[in-house]
C-alpha cells in the first residue's frame, strides 16, 4: 500500500531539504577553505594525502548534492504541474509520499555530518 501525505505537507518537506543542502553547500565551501590553510601550513606528504583525500570527499558531496537539489526540484516541479491541471482544494489533496527521496536526504545529511566532524577532527590536530 502507498502511503500518501497532504500535499502541503511534501511541499514544506521538500522546501526545507532544500534550504538544508543550500546550507551544507555552503558548509562544503567553507570546510574546502579550511582544507586550503591547511595545505598552506603543511607540506608535508602524508598530510598533503590526507587533504587531497578530504577534497576528493568535499567534491563528491557537492556532486551529491547537486543531485539531490535536482530530484528535489523535478518532485516539486510535478506538484506544480498538477496543481495547475486541478488547484481545487490543493491544500487537502492527498499525494504519493516521497520515502526514497527522503531516504536518500537523510543518508546525505547524515553521511556529510560524520564527514565534516571526521575533518574537523583532522584539522584540529593539524591546525
Amino acid at each position: 500500500m502507498e502511503n500518501k501525505k497532504h500535499v502541503s505537507a511534501l511541499h514544506s518537506e521538500r522546501t526545507e531539504w532544500l534550504n538544508s543542502l543550500l546550507f551544507f553547500k555552503d558548509d562544503i565551501q567553507s570546510l574546502q577553505k579550511r582544507l586550503a590553510e591547511i595545505l598552506v601550513a603543511n607540506t608535508k606528504t602524508d598530510i598533503t594525502a590526507q587533504v587531497e583525500s578530504y577534497q576528493n570527499q568535499f567534491i563528491r558531496q557537492l556532486e551529491v548534492n547537486d543531485e539531490l537539489r535536482h530530484k528535489i526540484n523535478a518532485a516539486e516541479a510535478l506538484f506544480v504541474n498538477e496543481e495547475a491541471k486541478n488547484p481545487v482544494a490543493t491544500d487537502h489533496k492527498l499525494a504519493p509520499d516521497h520515502v526514497e527521496l527522503r531516504d536518500e536526504v537523510n543518508t546525505y545529511s547524515h553521511l556529510f555530518k560524520a564527514l565534516r566532524s571526521e575533518f574537523n577532527t583532522f584539522a584540529s590536530k593539524i591546525l
